[in-house]
Order: C-alpha cells, then sequence, then structure tokens
C-alpha cells in the first residue's frame, strides 16, 4: 500500500479533526496514512518511500505580512528550511505525487518555488476569502477526474483571485455566497485544479477548511481520485473511486 505522508498544523483552522478526516478517507481507497505536524517526520517518510503520496494540509508561513500577526509569530511562524525545500522539489520533480489543500497555497511563503510546483498560489495583497459559509461548487466538464460527478454545494471558504499558472489545469470553480459588508468575490473562482512538475503529478484543492467540507459525498470522492491519480494509478481505478 502507498503511504500518503500529511504535513498539517497551523493557526485558525480545525487541523486535528480535518486531518484525521482526510486521513480515513485516504485510507478507504487503499493509502496507508501517516498524520504528522512534524515536517522533518514527513520528509522522512517521503524519502524513504519515493513513491509516497505528499500531502500538505497546513498553515504554516513566515507571518510577515501584517503587524496582526505579531502577537502569534513566536508559536507558528515558519521558515522553510533548505533541506526540506530540496527534498519535496526532489520528490515532485523526479515523478513524486503530491496533494495540497486549502492553506497549503499560503504555506512556505518564504521559497520562490512552492507556487511554481503547485501551479499557482496565494499572492498577498490581491487574494482574499470570504468568512465560511455557503459556496456553490462546478467542477469542469473537460476535467477527467470529474467525468460523471455533478456540480455541489458545501460550507467552505473559497479562495478569490489566487495566482494560477497558465499550464494548470482547472478542475473546480467555487463561489461564494457573500453576506451583506463583506469583502465581494466576483463569480465563479478557480480553487482547485492540477498540474504537471517535472516528472510529478500535482493537485492542489483550495476548497477543505474543515471536515464537514472534506466529508461533503462528492468533494470526498473527488479528493479521493485526485490522490489516485497523483500516484499514477490507472484511470479505471481513479474513476471507480
Amino acid at each position: 500500500m502507498t503511504i500518503a505522508a500529511i504535513y498539517t498544523g497551523g493557526i485558525n483552522h480545525p487541523f486535528d479533526t480535518a486531518a484525521p478526516a482526510l486521513a480515513r478517507l485516504l485510507d478507504d481507497v487503499g493509502f496507508t496514512p501517516l498524520v504528522s505536524h512534524d515536517l522533518d517526520e514527513v520528509i522522512g517518510v517521503m524519502r524513504s518511500h519515493p513513491e509516497s503520496l505528499l500531502v500538505v494540509y497546513a498553515l504554516r508561513w513566515s507571518m510577515t505580512q501584517h503587524e496582526k500577526y505579531a502577537p502569534y509569530r513566536d508559536e507558528w511562524a515558519f521558515t522553510t528550511p533548505d533541506y526540506a525545500r530540496a527534498a519535496i522539489d526532489l520528490h515532485v520533480a523526479t515523478g513524486g505525487a503530491l496533494l495540497a489543500l486549502h492553506t497549503a497555497s499560503i504555506c512556505f511563503d518564504d521559497w520562490p518555488e512552492w507556487p511554481r510546483i503547485l501551479g499557482g498560489g496565494w499572492r498577498w495583497g490581491r487574494s482574499h476569502h470570504p468568512p465560511l459559509g455557503p459556496a456553490r461548487v462546478t467542477l469542469a466538464p473537460e476535467a477527467p477526474l470529474a467525468r460523471g460527478l455533478a456540480d455541489f454545494e458545501l460550507v467552505d471558504e473559497v479562495y478569490a483571485e489566487l495566482e494560477l499558472d497558465p499550464a494548470a489545469r482547472v478542475l473546480v470553480r467555487a463561489e461564494a455566497e457573500v453576506a451583506p459588508g463583506t469583502v465581494p468575490v466576483d463569480g465563479l473562482q478557480p480553487v482547485a485544479w492540477t498540474h504537471a512538475y517535472g516528472h510529478g503529478r500535482v493537485v492542489y484543492d483550495g476548497l477543505g477548511h474543515d471536515a464537514e467540507s472534506l466529508n461533503h459525498p462528492t468533494h470526498r470522492r473527488l479528493l479521493q481520485r485526485a490522490a489516485l491519480w497523483a500516484v499514477g494509478r490507472p484511470y479505471s481505478t481513479v474513476e471507480a473511486a
């Protein structure tokens, strides 16, 4: 069985309940999940098992963009070590699999290559999101991973104005139901995509704030398909998930 090494943890998100939910949905399609708040542990697994699925479901970044983060920096500010950068880059570029969820696009902000690996990311000063709330999710009809799945609604944070690599293939667009007085989000936003980095396969899914989002039946199936596709399973296996 293929290991899914899940790096998680961070501020203002219920990772302690959401990451186990993610682990269970991956376990249900044949992965052996390992959930860790320790990036060194995850990198160790990735190095010893190059066929593993690297999953980044965390919110760890420098926290230097605004003084509102100052009270939390001592506990939560994160600098991406050079060895971690090299290990992740090597894993994906040489054919490894990466599944990145939600706040992963904010992670590792001191590492310029990270959004190039993801195929996009959060751009400070432009990207934003309304509060957690109802959202309409539209699947790209041309995307093989979405074949046979219907559009759906769920409660989540819809990231807007993400930076997107032109080579990335959009999988999901979403639109938040914005309450009066909140930051407007204009129309459907591309929030999930597939991407190639070197010889590796990457899926980013900007949804997934909490376990409820991850366990939405359609979202759950989409994540399972994404994970199987990333590690190179035959499409018959991917579509059956």
